[in-house]
């Protein structure tokens, strides 16, 4: 997605594709930016790590949040709680609290997180479902 600000070096109008994309089971996340004035320009990725918040935050803005929910009979919390605790390296406090909100709400952040966390699930043999989340 293309986000328009203005440009450090010389206030013009700078325009950055930001993106995020699952590789190797982790979220990575990728700008590119280039000044429509001045010959600023530049490509960063990183993945690994927590995606910058205005990334976050533009995706959504975007394209809307996405949800997931667990499909089909209720799961056994074992599993569950094994996936989420993989994918995010929670304790076992914190993966009960989120397995808590994705049987009752659903996890709600953008649609590559959401589809990683789904895969994560699936992988233990949990059926989940990643839809757009209603406003």
């Amino acid at each position: 997605m293309k986000i328009t600000t203005h440009c450090d070096d010389c206030d013009g109008v700078l325009i950055r594709d930001v993106g995020q994309f699952i590789d190797r089971g982790q979220v990575w996340w990728g700008t590119e930016g280039r000044c429509r004035t001045c010959p600023a320009a530049w490509c960063e990725q990183d993945g690994g790590g927590p995606t910058p918040e205005e990334i976050r935050q533009a995706l959504p803005a975007e394209h809307g949040p996405a949800r997931l929910r667990l499909a089909g009979p209720e799961s056994s919390l074992v599993p569950v709680l094994r996936a989420l605790r993989e994918i995010h390296g929670l304790s076992l406090a914190q993966a009960r609290a989120m397995a808590h909100e994705l049987r009752t709400t659903g996890l709600v952040g953008t649609l590559v997180e959401m589809e990683l966390v789904a895969a994560g699930l699936r992988h233990r043999s949990v059926a989940a479902v990643v839809e757009p989340a209603e406003d």
